[in-house]
């Protein structure tokens, strides 16, 4: 069990802190790091403030084996300079809230929530997660409820893990963004194999369920890890399909037919690359698309991380390309070809849960239809992304 008492605010504060702290701190002598190596390495003070998050465990109980408290928290500073205008802004870009239980030893139970406290209006701003999975083995495990659905490299990335400060154009033209939706699916691995196939519904959205009044999409995911074949980390070749079914009242989705992207994730320890090759079909005015993402990182050192990545998108019509969340603020109409460059450096206190971002990126949109989608610009963003 777990001390209780702790407040987050607190939990929050003592992280900051110990970021702050380290980061100043000299390297020890020789002699005292000599000492620090012992057969049974020591929790670092991270894993002992992380360890708050763990409010109950015990697995003699037949009925609760553990409770966790879940989210994360995402802050951003933006610039952007561009020849349409200068943008600038301090966001919150994520903050959610909830808990995971394990229950009867192969149940889960995961709910969260979105706040908005920057602007309050209003706080709540929906239910992310809220699912019932059965964890049958490692090679079956059904969810229902709302919950991910992963296609394109991505957008089948948590918002924790993803190595440059936000998802890349491609994703945010050919995935659907919002991202949890109700619906049921199957996943499972059996080594070097892994899919998951499910079917959501897409009807009108709110911040909570939906009004299931549309129709559905449904999604298959096949994947093949190579890396023993090439003797590395891991080497995924994933194929993802989505169809869904048009209706006007489809608001949790994008207006995407048919979406194929092919996508590969290396990792080689030191350095790695992931890419993303994807095709959509629209329908309600939304054009044809394909784009193409590449992303190479270095792993300068267990902490700091060098990341680049080069994005195309375009499509068959006028208008059917939309720019990215902090270039929209300038320009909000769409164009048919957006190109992008982007540098970026990550410096990881606690890995994936405790890290700092910052990233350039030089993006053009043409616009054929010259009617306010053209967009030439730099924008840079640094970020605080702390998870649970």
């Amino acid at each position: 069990m777990i001390q209780r008492g702790r407040t987050l605010a607190l939990v929050i504060i003592e992280v900051m802190l110990l970021c702050i702290s380290s980061t100043l701190a000299a390297e020890p002598p020789p002699a005292a790091a000599t000492q620090t190596k012992s057969v049974e390495q020591q929790p670092s003070t991270f894993d002992t403030i992380w360890k708050f998050a763990d409010w109950y465990e015990n697995d003699d109980n037949s009925v609760i084996q553990r409770l966790q408290f879940s989210g994360r928290f995402q802050f951003d500073y933006a610039v952007v300079d561009a020849d349409q205008g200068r943008h600038t802004e301090w966001n919150i870009r994520r903050l959610r809230l909830g808990a995971k239980a394990k229950l009867f030893k192969n149940f889960t139970l995961h709910g969260e929530v979105e706040l908005n406290p920057q602007e309050a209006d209003p706080v709540f701003t929906r239910i992310t997660d809220l699912y019932f999975q059965w964890n049958r083995s490692k090679r079956f495990e059904a969810t229902i409820g709302k919950h991910g659905a992963p296609f394109t490299m991505d957008g089948s990335t948590s918002s924790k893990a993803l190595l440059t400060i936000d998802r890349s154009n491609l994703t945010a033209n050919m995935w659907f963004t919002q991202e949890y939706l109700p619906g049921v699916s199957v996943s499972g691995e059996s080594d070097p194999w892994s899919y998951q196939t499910g079917i959501y519904s897409t009807g009108a959205k709110n911040r909570g369920f939906g009004e299931f009044n549309g129709s559905l999409f449904g999604l298959v995911v096949v994947g093949y890890d190579f890396a023993k074949r090439l003797g590395v980390k891991e080497a995924v070749l994933a194929a993802n399909y989505v169809y869904q079914d048009p209706d006007e009242n489809n608001s949790f989705t994008r207006n995407l037919q048919n979406i194929l992207s092919v996508n590969f994730k290396l990792d080689a320890g030191k350095w790695g690359l992931r890419t993303d090759l994807a095709a959509a079909t629209g329908f309600a005015g939304q054009s044809d698309l394909w784009g193409m993402m590449a992303m190479p990182f270095y792993n300068a050192t267990d902490e700091l991380q060098l990341v680049g990545r080069y994005t195309f998108v375009v499509s068959e019509d006028i208008n059917g390309v939309r720019l990215n969340r902090y270039e929209r603020q300038l320009v909000s109409e769409r164009g048919d070809r957006y190109d992008e460059i982007y540098f970026g450096l990550n410096y990881y206190f606690h890995g994936q849960k405790l890290k700092l971002q910052s990233g350039v990126q030089f993006a053009d949109m043409r616009d054929r239809a010259n009617d306010g989608g053209a967009y030439s610009g730099v924008a840079w963003t640094t970020g605080f992304r702390m998870s649970w």
